[in-house]
């Protein structure tokens, strides 16, 4: 297959420079322009691409060099890319930043060279002259696979400052300034600890986006990135795998989608549409029932913690949850839907909420990080993502843990070995009791189809 779609990689030289901001402006302004945008967001963060979907009007995808492989991430960014005019990708960290300290694995620069694309390099240039060209030049050179098509020099000074910034990269012979963004000209936009708070329409209004494509317009060569993203060469993109026999009917599943659970990867979701899952959403936090004649839940990641006063209070819809697992139904849980699962919440201020008390344990909130980073999962026993052996890989965030062992009834049992990329030890985790399985861990179940496979045949031979 061939993929010709116009594309950049939005890079920071590292973390906290701008790249959010800068692609959000540079999103909505090409869309006033009249193009259709697809967004990409390289790592597994679920926070910036809610923003980055909103200010597309399309779903963002994560690409993950670490969690999926090249030929994987080609085909899913040639086939999300079928219908749009330009492809925005937003990096993570800094540009050679990743899994590996010694590689470019799960780093911007390695999407960015997998996918032929210019890179726009952004860097916080306050209180720097010509050493932003020694800093360049080393981002130039450093991988020869990539393409620095130009740099935005973020948190500028005086319209001389961006002048000196110009000078100094054309002086070395660098790619040039195509941009320079004075200090305080984007609006700020809201965080929390895991970074941002996820978008939504109030947090990201149409006028918030008018104002960052304004800034944009008046503050870069926006005809100069345009070129630029026009000029990535034709991408050979692997053919897709065999496909995969869809069950006779849909499998309807419901899908936890609210202001307290909503870190789905979309291309997770999309492999389940595509084996014969029907997609169902339910809100713990205001429905009074579950849909009807579902064959199995899925409870992804969020913020249950922020919602736990609510998620308490109805009764009704816990304990219709908790029939459901009784039942022997499957269902599925990451992160903030394992907190769901877990007898209740302790939260910051050790207020306690009850919640489904499917896993023997209580989720206690902290004040500190508590995991972060990819690992890898190895399945110990048959589990309901595949058999014995078969191997995963995903990535933990969270500000919680579990104050006892859910196993230790004898009922509950581990189904993962985990082992994180940054150790060389390994743990039990992934919980689990008859058709239900609780993790910390979001997978990327995508590159792996036999894992969305074996999930829908569990669910498809449910009561």
């Amino acid at each position: 297959m061939i993929g010709s779609i116009p594309r950049i990689v939005v890079a920071g030289t590292q973390s906290g420079v701008g790249k959010t901001s800068l692609t959000l402006a540079l999103v909505a302004a090409f869309r006033k322009r009249g193009l259709r945008v697809q967004t990409f967001k390289v790592g597994p963060d679920f926070l910036d691409p809610s923003y980055l979907t909103i200010a597309s009007g399309r779903p963002c995808y994560n690409l993950d060099g670490w969690m999926a492989d090249q030929a994987y991430l080609l085909r899913l960014f040639e086939r999300t890319t079928r219908d749009a005019d330009l492809a925005v990708v937003e990096g993570v960290m800094g540009l050679f930043d990743g899994a590996d300290p010694a590689t470019s694995e799960g780093s911007t620069a390695e999407v960015a060279r997998w996918l032929q694309a210019p890179v726009l390099l952004v860097a916080n240039v306050h209180g720097m002259a010509r050493s932003i060209a020694a800093l360049v030049k080393g981002y130039a050179e450093f991988d020869p696979g990539l393409r620095i098509a130009g740099v935005v020099a973020n948190q500028s000074g005086t319209e001389r400052h961006r002048e000196w910034i110009s000078a100094s990269l054309t002086s070395a012979s660098l790619p040039p300034l195509l941009g320079a963004i004075p200090r305080g000209a984007f609006p700020n936009l809201p965080s929390r600890h895991l970074g941002l708070v996820t978008a939504d329409r109030d947090n990201l209004s149409e006028n918030i986006l008018d104002e960052l494509a304004d800034v944009v317009n008046r503050q870069t060569t926006l005809e100069h990135i345009l070129d630029a993203a026009r000029r990535a060469p034709t991408l050979s993109v692997p053919a897709p795998p065999p496909e995969i026999p869809s069950p006779s009917e849909a499998v309807p599943i419901g899908v936890a989608r609210d202001q307290a659970f909503h870190f789905y990867y979309q291309d997770n979701l999309d492999e389940l549409t595509r084996q014969g899952a029907l997609l169902v959403p339910f809100s713990p936090l205001t429905d009074g029932h579950l849909p009807s004649d579902l064959k199995a839940l899925y409870f992804g990641g969020g913020y249950p913690e922020e919602q736990a006063p609510a998620l308490s209070a109805n009764r009704p819809f816990l304990e219709e949850v908790r029939r459901f697992a009784e039942s022997g139904r499957p269902v599925y849980a990451e992160c903030g839907g394992l907190m769901y699962l877990t007898r209740g919440i302790e939260t910051r201020d050790r207020k306690q909420y009850p919640l489904a008390g499917l896993l023997p344990a209580w989720t206690r909130m902290l004040d500190r990080l508590k995991t972060l980073g990819y690992v890898e999962v190895r399945l110990t026993r048959d589990a309901l993502l595949g058999g014995k052996g078969a191997i995963l890989r995903g990535h933990e965030f969270h500000y919680s843990e579990l104050l006892e062992d859910p196993t230790r009834d004898g009922q509950w049992a581990s189904t993962y070995h985990l082992m994180r990329r940054r150790s060389k030890s390994g743990e039990l985790e992934g919980f689990q009791h008859r058709q239900t399985l609780a993790s910390y861990v979001h997978l990327h179940w995508a590159s792996r189809p036999e894992a969305v496979r074996a999930f829908i045949q569990h669910c498809g031979a449910a009561l």
